[in-house]
């Protein structure tokens, strides 16, 4: 996937700026199961929302470097212990964020 350019994040960040984080990363921490969970409700929703928990064992940067290397997901912005992620949707009607991003 191609790397994203600087309107196309802002917009990306803009649309996330309401949305409320999907999945926690806790005291579990990172897992292949985890990731999955990600990539399908990606996969319906384009953009999203994580957040790690106080309790958790990992640091932001090495979730970013796990889901960037296992998965066609990019990081979008991290803020904090909050990180923003997209990936274009593969079925049409899942298509929402990507159109837009596309025409930037």
């Amino acid at each position: 996937m191609a790397e994203l350019r600087g309107k196309q994040k802002r917009y990306l960040r803009s649309q996330a700026h309401e949305m409320r984080p999907l999945f926690q990363v806790g005291k579990d921490g990172l897992s292949a199961n985890w990731l999955k969970q990600i990539e399908d409700a990606i996969e319906k929703r384009e953009l999203l929302k994580i957040n790690l928990l106080q309790n958790t064992m990992v640091e932001v940067a090495e979730v970013k470097e796990f889901i960037e290397a296992h998965s066609q997901i990019q990081v979008v912005q991290t803020i904090g212990h909050v990180l923003v992620l997209y990936c274009p949707a593969k079925k049409k009607e899942h298509r929402s964020y990507s159109l837009e991003v596309a025409k930037l």
